[in-house]
C-alpha cells in the first residue's frame, strides 16, 4: 500500500515529465500499472474476477 505522502506528491506537477510515473488510484500501486484500464494488475484482476469490468471475462479451461 503507497503512503499517503507518495500519493499527495504524485499529484504535484514534476519539475520535468520524464520523472511522472503511473499509480493506481484505487491502491496507490507504482508498479505492473496497466495503461488501457488505469489500474495495477491486482485491482484488475480482483474486478475482473467479479465482473465490474465491462468486456473483460475471467477465463477458464
Amino acid at each position: 500500500m503507497a503512503t499517503k505522502v507518495k500519493m499527495e506528491k504524485q499529484k504535484m506537477e514534476p519539475k520535468f515529465n520524464s520523472r511522472r510515473h503511473n499509480r493506481c488510484p484505487l491502491c496507490g500501486r507504482p508498479r505492473a500499472f496497466m495503461r488501457d484500464f488505469n489500474m495495477c494488475r491486482l485491482c484488475f484482476r480482483k474486478f475482473a474476477s467479479k465482473g465490474e469490468i465491462p468486456g473483460v471475462m475471467k477465463s477458464s479451461w
